[in-house]
């Protein structure tokens, strides 16, 4: 059976849910093709459950600290999993709910089933052929299970969000966010973690600030760090897995192991044209190297965030259908690591700022924090600005510490709209928060780049 529409998107994500209802809205007709849950990644395996988690797990310091306050607790707190993931499994379920009868009353028609590229123009969901002019692939990504042989015993994120009871032990394989946030999290739910990546540092990519201060909140919180020492083989054991490592380390044994060594594009099969690793390519304008297909979110590999999918999906709708072409500035992403406590960054990390050959001032505090101090806590809060000395325009800004990434989305309003360093300094301050420090910092910690060396100037 044939069907024509104006737009079939492949993925009822984010990204494909925000452009085929964008798209429906302004008159087009629209299929989605789905052959999983309605809602992604981000919705029912990944942002909003692992969040919840976060916040269960966050209960654990909680209540640590308001003994410090005055608070006369019972007894020890105890945390039921399997009681958290009924609750997560009921709000997924409600929320994928959300997203149907959203779809539904914007005129998208859901097609349940796994879609593929038949030939220009068609799409083929078991028995049926839907033809479409444009096609939009908004397919996302799944996590890698070949990255080391016999990886693909581990479990993955989607597992540990499904499991009803936790581990005693466990290893967390991997230094991305994914393994950051998890790890935090699995500690102070009560598990004994060890944690084994590459580098020197977790959180490759980001600012090396944020990496130290991630490396110590997850020491603080009683993650074992085995940095540059990633397995070269995995087996199965009575009872778990086997770790065997390279360069004499002994094997190490765990009944419990989270792969979170990266994620992959869904593109195979799709006939497009792919970076090494599956990045679908695209041009500025979403285009892929097969002419009518388009493709936005994590299959494309660029900035794999759910709020740069929607942005895309908006904005190619409006360009397909709308009455003018329209592109997303992805120039200034914010993004956030939700490990606790949490960091968050808006802006070029020094390292990027300073391959750009620009001269760079870099204003720079760390301070424990009143709530934590209060109690006599170790916990630090640390902040950072890159001002391009030139014109004085503020960069950047990273944060590690409590509240980070509702700190750090204010200020990505304040650098998108081009804020210098003298509009942060002529900015009252709100006391006593942590974010006032941002609008405090006056002392220039260094100077690096354009040509120079490194000099501080505090």
């Amino acid at each position: 059976m044939d069907s024509e529409f104006d737009l079939v998107t492949l993925g009822a994500g984010s990204g494909g849910v925000a452009a085929s209802r964008r798209a429906a809205a302004l008159g087009a007709r629209v299929a989605i093709v789905e052959g999983r849950r309605v809602g992604g990644t981000c919705v029912l395996r990944g942002c909003v459950p692992k969040k919840l988690l976060m916040y269960a797990a966050g209960y654990a310091d909680a209540f640590g600290e308001a003994r410090g306050y005055g608070w006369q607790l019972d007894g020890e707190p105890r945390f039921d999993m399997a009681h958290w993931a009924a609750a997560k499994a009921a709000e997924t379920a409600r929320l994928e709910g959300v997203y149907r009868r959203l779809l539904g009353e914007s005129g998208v028609e859901i097609v349940e089933g796994q879609g593929t590229i038949e030939a220009p123009g068609v799409v083929a969901v078991g028995g049926r052929r839907l033809r479409a002019r444009r096609i939009l692939v908004a397919t996302g990504a799944a996590p890698v299970t070949d990255s080391i042989p016999g990886i693909e015993a581990c479990a993955t994120s989607d597992d540990l969000l499904d499991l009803r009871a936790l581990p005693a032990r466990a290893a967390v394989l991997g230094g991305g966010y994914i393994a950051a946030e998890f790890a935090a999290m699995l500690a102070r739910l009560g598990v004994a973690v060890t944690m084994c990546y590459r580098a020197e540092q977790p959180l490759r990519g980001f600012d090396a600030m944020l990496r130290e201060a991630a490396a110590e909140a997850l020491a603080a919180a009683g993650v074992e760090l085995l940095a540059g020492r990633v397995p070269r083989a995995l087996s199965r054991i009575d009872g778990g897995l086997r770790l065997e490592f390279d360069g004499g380390d002994a094997a190490r044994d765990f009944p419990w192991v989270l792969n979170a060594t990266g994620r992959r594009p869904n593109s195979a099969g799709l006939g497009l044209a792919t970076r090494q690793g599956g990045g679908v390519i695209v041009d500025d304008e979403l285009r892929t190297s097969v002419p009518g297909v388009w493709a936005i979110g994590d299959v494309t590999d660029r900035h794999n965030l759910t709020p740069v999918a929607i942005a895309e999906g908006r904005a190619l709708a409006d360009s397909l259908f709308g009455p003018a072409p329209r592109r997303v500035d992805l120039s200034r992403v914010a993004s956030a690591v939700f490990m606790i406590p949490p960091l968050a960054s808006v802006g070029p990390s020094e390292e990027q700022a300073l391959a750009t050959g620009r001269k760079l001032k870099i204003f720079e505090t760390a301070f424990r924090p009143m709530r934590t101090a209060f109690i006599g806590g170790a916990e630090r809060t640390r902040m950072k600005l890159i001002v391009d000395a030139a014109d004085d325009r503020v960069l950047a800004a990273h944060m590690a510490g409590a509240d980070a990434p509702e700190i750090i989305q204010g200020l990505a309003v304040a650098l998108s709209a081009g804020a210098r360093k003298a509009d942060f300094d002529r900015t009252l301050a709100m006391h006593p928060t942590a974010a006032e420090e941002f609008v405090l910092l006056r002392e220039v910690s260094r100077v690096v780049g354009g040509g120079g060396g490194s000099s501080s100037a505090a």
